[in-house]
């Protein structure tokens, strides 16, 4: 006999109708790829610093793979989607920190809604080029296109969460010297999308997967192989490097209007430090950092601490803080201290932050940031590589945010800088894992360019990473310290830093190659007889 369905649900007898097996089966599979998307974000914040949980991220794209593999577009954006809110989430909790007493959690989650975007674009890549020979190449190279449209758009990009920057140490950060973050990227993402396609095939005939397996672990293999070629000894001699850090009061958003007292409690450690060198207590420094946000300067530069403190020491002094220009325009700025002549150089922040340093739509903006009423307006940018002479060390700067952008590092670098140093300002964020995160990146940057970097922040945590990333020493959290830590001093320049961003444009190339062969695949498949 025959039942008839209605479009309801329900028989013609009124009785309801059993859902046939095979919907059951696709929706109880829908469900198990969105749970591994999602367990697959989850993988990837917990493989993120401060944990040294590394080898957990090429899991994170196994998982990512096996949600996404041979699926419609659509359905990739919605697994993208899920596994970029599941690792970004918890990884920008300190943007809630920072702004939820005011704010409450807008800011936070528009922000994670807005980039999980772009891992949504991810989703539909990777699921378009999950059919080609060799699908986990196509994929990662997906992988990395998706982090250099989200890098750059909308409004200079937020580059924050890289799949890079989850690895500050293990097999894959030696690779930073080749190829930078986007090589490390591409490798992560290789071996787990290798993986998940070696699992999917690997009840088929050796010659069917055997070759997922070799791409799985060639990058684990390159990345061994590399640790032995990471060179960290002083080229061109070394450095006595003094980091002042001050502290700041762990008040989250009501640290506006606190930049008196945060100069003040630098000064003050400032002369601590004068005090223990005349002592003895410490080694006499070749150069001193003060980090971003520990002053403020006005047009004429003129700062009579400041001026004390570089004679007493006599040595150069670089100071970090908001200059005001005789236009009355604000900038970020890292400003040389001469014992002889006070004020000198300048570095104007290049990539300033938005919604922050300057706002746009600024109208909007008001409802999810507290800088829209600065009287000075948005912060006027630089516009060439920070590189100062500080005695015997030529120094390269890249302010806070900086670190996150590839090309300001590499210029420096490329412009003679022997040593780097990242001033940063991290009291906003309260004891959160942001500066344990922008560590993380100072890390990678050291191996990629083959330098030792300096962290000086204004309330924790500085540090001291040797060319190959290690931290050799480090300060807590708000607390007021001083660290003095000979460095050495490089002059070579890594693969990195002589290619700079061709090895992005080659992977990006590669993707979207791969996306359009794919999606003409689908077209002549859908057009052709008997479809």
């Amino acid at each position: 006999m025959t039942v008839q369905v209605d479009p309801e649900g329900a028989t013609r007898s009124g009785r309801p109708s059993q859902r046939p097996r095979s919907v059951r089966v696709v929706r109880a599979a829908t469900w198990l790829r969105l749970l591994a998307a999602v367990a697959g974000g989850a993988v990837l914040y917990v493989a993120s610093p401060p944990r040294p949980l590394w080898w957990l991220a090429p899991v994170a794209f196994t998982l990512l793979v096996l949600a996404v593999y041979g699926r419609l577009g659509r359905r990739g954006f919605g697994y993208g989607v899920a596994f970029g809110v599941a690792y970004l989430l918890p990884l920008l909790r300190w943007l809630y920190d920072f702004l939820g007493v005011a704010f409450g959690v807008w800011p936070w989650l528009g922000l994670v809604v807005l980039e999980a975007l772009f891992f949504g674009l991810m989703g539909v890549g990777m699921a378009r080029v999950s059919r080609l020979p060799m699908a986990p190449v196509w994929m990662a190279a997906v992988v990395v296109a998706a982090e250099a449209v989200r890098s750059r758009v909308p409004y200079g990009g937020f580059p924050w969460g890289r799949v890079a920057f989850t690895q500050p140490e293990g097999v894959f950060l030696p690779l930073a010297a080749v190829g930078g973050a986007v090589l490390v990227g591409f490798a992560v993402a290789l071996t787990g999308c290798g993986l998940a396609v070696l699992a999917l095939r690997i009840r088929q005939a050796p010659r069917r997967w055997i070759a997922h397996a070799v791409v799985a672990v060639l990058p684990l293999v390159a990345g061994w192989v590399m640790v032995s070629l990471i060179e960290t000894d002083a080229e061109v001699g070394t450095a006595t490097v003094a980091v002042v850090q001050g502290n700041a009061p762990d008040a989250g958003i009501a640290l506006l209007g606190q930049s008196a007292t945060v100069r003040a409690n630098h000064i003050a450690q400032a002369d601590r430090l004068v005090d223990d060198v005349r002592a003895g207590r410490v080694p006499a420094p070749d150069l001193v950092i003060l980090p971003e946000s520990s002053n403020v300067f006005e047009a004429g530069r003129d700062d009579p601490d400041l001026d004390r403190i570089a004679r007493e020491l006599g040595v150069p002094v670089a100071v970090g803080g908001t200059a005001y220009g005789a236009d009355g325009r604000a900038s970020n700025r890292m400003i040389l201290w001469s014992p002889q002549r006070g004020a000198t150089e300048e570095y104007a922040k290049q990539q300033l932050v938005p919604f922050s340093e300057f706002v746009p739509l600024r109208a909007v903006a008001a409802a999810v940031t507290p800088f829209t009423d600065d009287p000075a307006g948005d912060m006027v940018s630089g516009d060439r590589p920070g590189v100062f002479d500080m005695g015997s060390a030529r120094v390269g700067f890249a302010i806070c945010y900086e670190v996150a952008y590839d090309y300001v590092l590499t210029e420096a670098t490329r412009a003679g800088a022997q040593l780097l140093v990242v001033p940063t300002n991290n009291a906003w964020f309260g004891r959160t894992e942001m500066t344990y995160q922008q560590l993380a990146m100072a890390r990678l940057r050291a191996v990629e360019h083959g330098r030792a970097v300096v962290v000086a922040s204004t309330s924790g945590v500085s540090a001291i990473v040797q060319p190959d990333g290690r931290v050799t020493r480090s300060t807590g959290q708000f607390t007021a310290e001083s660290m003095v830590e000979r460095v050495p001093l490089r002059l070579s320049t890594t693969v990195a830093t002589r290619f700079g961003s061709v090895p992005e444009w080659v992977v990006v190339s590669f993707a979207v190659v791969a996306v359009a062969v794919a999606f003409r695949r689908q077209v002549v498949t859908s057009h052709s007889p008997g479809k």
